[in-house]
């Protein structure tokens, strides 16, 4: 499968279904020294305009080792971890 072919499937969560977006729209989180992929992050949807500033902006982490199915349309996958901007993921 091409990364162009994967960056087009929708992320759902199974836990509660909910939608966090296509692949395209996450950043790739690798180990440089392995190459292999630790994961994606991706920005919370905020309800509010003031929590929408970026230095206090909230993001998930969606571990490689979540990930339960890969579909034709969509990536399903367990759990994520949140962090701040600020702070990055550890």
């Amino acid at each position: 499968m091409l990364l162009s072919e994967l960056a087009e499937k929708e992320l759902i969560q199974v836990k509660d279904g909910a939608r966090y977006g296509k692949l395209a729209n996450t950043e790739l989180l690798f180990d440089p020294a392995t190459g292999k992929i630790e994961g994606f992050e991706v920005s919370l949807k905020t309800a509010s305009f003031f929590q929408a500033n970026k230095a206090n902006k909230k993001k998930e982490f969606i571990s490689w080792k979540e990930i339960i199915l890969i579909g034709k349309d969509r990536i399903l996958f367990n759990e994520t971890d949140s962090f701040n901007d600020d702070s990055g993921y550890s």
